[in-house]
């Protein structure tokens, strides 16, 4: 009886999944789906504000104008052209583009300073867009809880699968990944289609690729295709430039665009790489000009700086420390929030001040409540400037006697920065030149003076080798401060 009752509530279940279906703004096809195109825009709309904190948005009048333009053209021509689209320049050095579900796209001014014309640009835009067109966050969510769904009845069911849960669910982890995959290349298709359609040469999409993948190689992090979320920028730039002649051969449009030229004079004075004035390391100690304190580093510990929070974090992972802003400015009722929302145990607390600077430090520990296993923490609120600032250091209860001592030093290190020549350090800015004379891009970097050490760099974010043939006149990117 018990198995049949659960056999009748899974077969209703997929009858309801089977008879949700919609059909697709790209491909024309039924398919099913368990997110409403209404649903869609609230994720968009929920999640947007998150993103924007999180990274900051990059000021530039221009480069905004330049984005939007082109972003609601294409959007004009794209398969779901009532939506509102919303296209963003995030303050963010990381190479990166991306879209939410309902028309919210996003570049980096990373990436901005990577691509060489506004084909490239075209290219990746209606890539994104066409992740957003193909319903791909709608898709993938369905996927997910199809296989969710499947993995339940499964173990329901099935004693022989119960004991082979752990292997199917990593097959279906696999599952995941190769559906993204599959969406990546759709959106790789979107984006030769759309560029096309507004006028610029897709072929400039596919060299973009040729940098990604250069990127890669000298960061060290090359992924195998079949174990990466996105198909291999090498083999994308193959098959791009294949599309890129199918798609201008259906459509005879001639004439197509590039406009490297008016892109490089564009992104002129972009700020590259980090931006000090948000915060810098130098000779162990972080850095915020903007903000006027100091801190210093624990030793050979990586640091990751945003908007939000400073992350830190020792390299054998087994401590991690936490530096931001606490919400208000009564330390009492932090401290009392705290506690209840992390559910800590005090176990020692103390008030005291921090170079001249209320404080209120606490140790607790949390507990797992699913193993079992307790997070010691040690917390210190510090007010400056009418602020709380909130440092948190955590390990795993048997391992923080080892690092109390580097977290308490660390948060008693916090200071005001009165020192000018920390205070007003100058961000990278991509400055556009003309090459001097006929020659390779090497020696037009050294007749620019350009530190020999930089040169690979030059290089790639120009799109090219070293050994490339440059004219004289012909605009390249250099850096300066």
């Amino acid at each position: 009886m018990k198995n049949w009752f659960l056999k009748s509530v899974f077969l209703m279940v997929l009858v309801f999944i089977v008879s949700t279906c919609s059909r697709n703004p790209v491909t024309g096809k039924k398919e099913l789906s368990l997110m409403s195109e209404k649903q869609e825009v609230a994720i968009g709309v929920a999640n947007d504000p998150s993103i924007v904190a999180s990274f900051g948005l990059y000021e530039s009048p221009k480069i905004q104008s330049f984005i939007n333009n082109k972003g609601q053209q294409m959007a004009k021509i794209s398969h779901r052209p009532h939506l509102k689209y919303e296209f963003k320049v995030l303050d963010s050095p990381v190479v990166n583009a991306f879209a939410l579900p309902g028309g919210y796209v996003y570049f980096t001014r990373g990436i901005l300073a990577h691509f060489n014309n506004e084909a490239e640009f075209a290219g990746v835009l209606g890539h994104e867009i066409g992740h957003v067109t193909a319903r791909h966050g709608a898709r993938q969510m369905t996927k997910q809880t199809l296989a969710q769904v499947g993995m339940m009845a499964g173990m329901v069911f099935s004693k022989e699968f119960r004991q082979f849960s752990d292997v199917a669910g990593q097959g279906m982890q696999l599952l995941m990944l190769k559906n993204s995959r599959s969406h990546e290349s759709e959106s790789d298709e979107l984006g030769v289609e759309y560029s096309t359609k507004i006028g610029y040469d897709a072929h400039q999409m596919a060299d973009f690729f040729q940098t990604l993948s250069r990127m890669q190689e000298k960061s060290g992090q090359v992924l195998p295709e079949f174990m990466s979320t996105h198909p291999n920028p090498a083999n994308r730039n193959v098959r791009v430039h294949e599309l890129a002649d199918a798609e201008q051969a259906k459509s005879n449009k001639t004439n197509l665009r590039v406009n490297r030229d008016s892109y490089l004079k564009m992104i002129n004075g972009l700020t590259y790489g980090e931006d000090p004035q948000q915060g810098y390391v130098d000779a162990g100690v972080f850095y915020h000009p903007m903000m006027k304190f100091q801190f210093p580093i624990p030793s050979n510990w990586n640091l990751v700086n945003s908007p939000q929070q400073v992350q830190m974090a020792s390299k054998d992972g087994k401590a991690f420390s936490i530096f931001t802003l606490a919400p208000g400015t009564d330390m009492n009722k932090i401290k009392s929030d705290m506690i209840t929302n992390f559910k800590l145990n005090i176990i020692q607390e103390k008030r005291e001040t921090v170079n001249g600077f209320p404080a209120l430090a606490f140790i607790g520990d949390q507990v797992n409540e699913q193993s079992g296993a307790k997070i010691r923490v040690m917390t210190y609120l510090i007010k400056y400037n009418n602020v709380v600032y909130v440092f948190h250091g955590m390990s795993a209860q048997p391992d923080f006697s080892k690092y109390s001592a580097l977290f308490s030093s660390t948060f008693e290190g916090f200071r005001k920065l009165t020192d000018q020549s920390k205070i007003n350090v100058k961000a990278e800015r991509i400055k556009i030149v003309p090459v001097k004379s006929n020659g390779t891009l090497s020696q037009a970097l050294k007749a620019l003076n350009v530190p020999q050490a930089r040169h690979n760099e030059m290089a790639l974010i120009n799109g090219m080798t070293l050994n490339e043939k440059v004219k004289a006149g012909m605009l390249i990117k250099t850096v300066s401060k």
